[in-house]
């Protein structure tokens, strides 16, 4: 069936969101912006070791191309001319770290993913070489030395792998996150290919100076990263390139911003003290503060927000971020079995309506913004006879609510002007039990969208409206009222305020549980586990084990 005149009124303009399990192609009227077709893949991440995580980077790149072609047949379908599609923008995982041949076009060594935790043992002996300026790479990048960051992973792979160390010393190596594979290899590959990254990817590497907007020659003197193998720098709304082949052959590639940037953008956050939070594998909360670069003294990171365009001013903005959001509803189905589908969740927490003083701080790869404490593991605790699957449900959802409160309230001291309401994206949105409970939890309106595909739709626009494509305006009479949902809180503040100290209570008891030096688990022990590596480290978990298939609730 042919799809509405209407809605194919205006060019179009397709948008890669490349996230941590899944790849998807969405495709927008530029003019409405709605989504005419869309399709996705799921992927797999790989987990060789405890605390490894890792992409194969081909796997990646034949998802983004089979998304694009699948898209466009869709399109075939209804009727709709692929040639009307007018431009593409790219929305990625940010600080994952790729590093290939540039004559061959092969990966040197399987993307190294932003939860990785193998390099903790470098991070220690970096932070030994900068004992008395702690501040040296902070300053610089807005950013803690940390296990998350592109750097660590890269100088990680230069110590450890041995065709990257040949490659570049041959002169061969390219570096880039993920945008830059992707942009690469679509424009060419190893055929005239664009090494390219934009500003918002490069503020993730702690290599780029936040200030000069440039590749840092003191910041890759300390790692001991070779300028060479990085790629340039552009904004993040400029033509980088043209795909080189299938269906979208000759499309210029004119946007590019890291994931949670594009979810800024496409919740229209543009003014300074604007929000978003987005809800995926992790959880991401961006304050803009505009031209301003806000330096957090209570755990939050300085990052790029955007620049859209080679001539336009580059925005700023404060991040909380969670390691662990989307992925311990993940956890819950792939390794304890309680739920065989990730939707299901709702239904089990919706049951129960509370966790009956059970709490799960899901710290499996350490703690993040606000703590940025490695030692950190997993926890559930507050067990009883009584607790159950249903129980432990509930208590998942409200870790996801917990962790975005305490990044709210660092937020709230570090911008200085409390939110009135927190602007919410993401999958895990379709969720109303967990929206309410956000709503509860941070006694503040939470708002959702209508349309949850904020990244993409960021993505979009950045491509639309590059200088030399000119379909999309993101001038503010241009703008489109965006349709939402609202989320009132409906509990009394002392009651959200008293389980929050009790949360506060359960993260203490996580952290200081493993230590870079410390004895390592046999990985024996967890083999038939797919994520191994995220232990939940408690004896009472064990014992509890027992109650939580068959506990009445």
């Amino acid at each position: 069936m042919a799809a509405p005149k209407e809605a194919v009124a205006g060019p179009l303009v397709g948008a890669v969101v490349q996230g941590t399990h899944s790849t998807r192609f969405l495709v927008f009227d530029s003019k409405t912006a709605d989504v005419l077709s869309h399709h996705q893949v799921e992927l797999t991440p790989e987990f060789p070791k405890e605390g490894w995580v890792e992409h194969d980077p081909k796997e990646i790149l034949r998802s983004v191309c089979e998304c694009i072609e699948r898209t466009c047949q869709k399109l075939a379908e209804l009727n709709v001319d692929v040639s009307s599609v007018k431009a593409i923008g790219v929305s990625n995982q940010r600080e994952t770290t790729v590093i290939w041949d540039k004559l061959t076009g092969e990966p040197l060594y399987n993307a190294v993913a932003w939860l990785d935790l193998r390099t903790q043992p470098t991070v220690e002996n970096l932070s030994k070489k900068i004992p008395g300026n702690n501040n040296f790479v902070k300053s610089k990048t807005g950013l803690p030395l940390s296990t998350y960051f592109s750097a660590v992973k890269l100088r990680w792979l230069l110590d450890n792998v041995r065709p990257v160390q040949e490659a570049v010393e041959g002169g061969r190596a390219l570096f880039g996150t993920v945008d830059s594979w992707l942009i690469w290899s679509l424009t060419g590959g190893a055929n005239g290919g664009v090494h390219c990254t934009d500003v918002t990817n490069a503020s993730r590497t702690m290599l780029f100076n936040i200030h000069s907007l440039e590749w840092d020659k003191e910041l890759c003197d300390f790692f001991e990263i070779p300028m060479d193998i990085l790629p340039r720098v552009w904004s993040s709304s400029e033509i980088y390139g043209l795909v080189k082949a299938g269906a979208l052959q000759g499309v210029p590639i004119s946007g590019c911003l890291g994931d949670q940037s594009a979810a800024l953008v496409g919740q229209m956050c543009f003014q300074e003290g604007q929000a978003k939070n987005t809800y995926g594998t992790g959880c991401f909360l961006l304050y803009n503060t505009g031209r301003k670069c806000v330096f957090s003294e209570h755990g939050l990171l300085t990052t790029v927000a955007y620049k859209l365009g080679r001539d336009k001013p580059v925005c700023y903005a404060l991040e909380g971020s969670v390691a662990v959001a989307g992925a311990v509803i993940r956890w819950l189905r792939d390794n304890l079995g309680i739920i065989e589908t990730s939707e299901e969740i709702e239904v089990l927490a919706k049951d129960v309506g509370t966790s009956y003083g059970c709490y799960f701080v899901p710290a499996f790869s350490g703690l993040c913004a606000p703590y940025w404490e490695p030692s950190a593991r997993g926890i559930i605790c507050g067990l009883t006879q009584f607790t159950g699957k249903r129980h432990i449900a509930f208590a998942a959802l409200e870790s996801v609510c917990f962790q975005t409160r305490e990044i709210l309230d660092a937020m709230n001291r570090d911008g200085g002007v409390p939110l009135r309401h927190l602007q919410v994206d993401g999958r895990m949105t379709r969720n109303k039990i967990l929206m309410q409970l956000q709503a509860d939890i941070l006694h503040v309106p939470v708002v959702k969208p209508a349309m949850a595909e904020t990244a993409a739709l960021g993505a979009a626009m950045a491509a639309g409206a590059a200088e030399g494509v000119g379909v999309w305006s993101l001038e503010p009479e241009d703008r489109w009222v965006i349709a939402t949902e609202r989320f009132e809180p409906q509990v009394q503040a002392a009651e959200s305020e008293a389980r929050y100290a009790t949360w506060k209570k359960a993260v203490r008891k996580s952290v200081g549980w493993t230590t870079a030096e410390s004895e390592r688990p046999d990985p024996a022990l967890f083999s038939s586990l797919p994520l191994g590596f995220f232990i939940v480290g408690s004896v009472i978990m064990l014992i509890g084990a027992r109650y939580i298939s068959g506990t009445p609730h």
